[in-house]
């Protein structure tokens, strides 16, 4: 079954709580539906496409002028599993960290990790998501979805996704053109746990036993203890990704800031903090207008209440200068800006 609104408002469809509206509003139940509907239906065939699920990682800065497509498409199977390896597949609609605690709670490990993670699995391919040194794209075999230019249901494996970090085939080649329709995950029955990512091990051990259950609690508490609830304040969880640059970049900068920290990114390469750059460049806890920098997590920007994307945008842009400026490190936006 499909569903078409119009003038619809999105204020509760994203996730920094921003008042926009979009020409036209489709939810889908299922991949046939959405393939129906194409082919019964003037709009969308030529318009603007924007595939929106739970909002959690895009900011809207004016109205869309175009079809946001939301798949409520439900679901989640185990495929196949034997005493090493589990495969599920999950429906683009399902919610990403009822996801994870399904995995969690029947022993399939890889996800765990990746707790609390506002969004829906549709999403997850997409960004590539990422935290706590564990990234989507170690459990993801399969991505499934219509491409929308022709009406077909295809797979994609996991090279054929060209994932990379917090990107993919489906956020640069295929934007707008290919909508996720489910995602098949291959996750592990042995003991292969991440533990060295900042302050996560010390967490774990602090509940006790490590296992699938303490590491999800672990990182639970910890991006409680950080990360502003979106139900309560406006935000869209990371806003900058964190810089990859060159060792020999990343070696001035240690010597001139011995405590910033730098994390292996790859053969010749460094990830930074970006949370870091911002907090030294001042901007930890300060506001501009209705927007403000998260005083517990500067990679977080809010909405304290009435804010508007371009507002929140603009301040973005300050902290972008800011830090291009004492660092000269350009940050690249995580969040998806929509409308500028």
């Amino acid at each position: 079954m499909y569903h078409l609104q119009h003038d619809f408002p999105l204020k509760s469809n994203n996730t920094f709580g921003i008042s926009a509206n979009a020409k036209h509003y489709l939810t889908v139940d299922s991949p046939d539906d959405l393939i129906r509907f194409f082919k019964e239906n003037n709009p969308g065939k030529n318009e603007k496409r924007l595939f929106l699920g739970a909002g959690s990682n895009l900011l809207f800065i004016n109205n869309f002028d175009g079809i946001v497509i939301h798949p409520e498409i439900d679901g989640i199977h185990l495929i196949s599993e034997n005493p090493d390896v589990a495969v599920v597949e999950a429906g683009a609609g399902v919610v990403w960290d009822q996801f994870v605690e399904w995995c969690v709670e029947r022993g399939f490990g890889g996800v765990e990790n990746l707790s609390l993670i506002p969004g829906n699995v549709g999403a997850v391919p997409v960004q590539n998501i990422g935290a706590y040194g564990t990234e989507a794209e170690s459990v993801i075999a399969e991505v499934i979805g219509i491409n929308l230019d022709t009406l077909e249901i295809k797979s994609f494996n996991h090279s054929e996704c060209q994932f990379g970090y917090r990107t993919s085939l489906f956020k640069v080649e295929l934007k707008e053109r290919f909508m996720v329709t489910s995602v098949i995950f291959h996750l592990t029955k042995q003991t292969e746990f991440q533990l060295e990512y900042g302050a996560l091990k010390a967490e774990v051990c602090r509940l006790g036993e490590i296992n699938l259950q303490n590491i999800r609690n672990a990182v639970i508490s910890i991006r409680e203890s950080k990360l502003p609830d979106p139900a309560k304040v406006g935000n869209a969880g990371s806003f900058f990704k964190n810089p990859i640059v060159s060792e020999p970049i990343a070696t001035d900068l240690k010597k001139s800031y011995p405590d910033m920290p730098v994390y292996p990114a790859g053969e010749g390469l460094e990830k930074l903090a970006a949370g870091w750059l911002i907090e030294k460049a001042g901007w930890k806890g300060r506001s501009f207008g209705n927007a403000a920098v998260h005083d517990k997590q500067a990679l977080v920007i809010i909405n304290k209440g009435g804010a508007s994307g371009k507002e929140i945008f603009e301040l973005s842009e300050k902290i972008v200068n800011d830090v291009l400026q004492k660092f000269n490190i350009e940050l690249e936006r995580e969040v998806l800006v929509i409308g500028n």
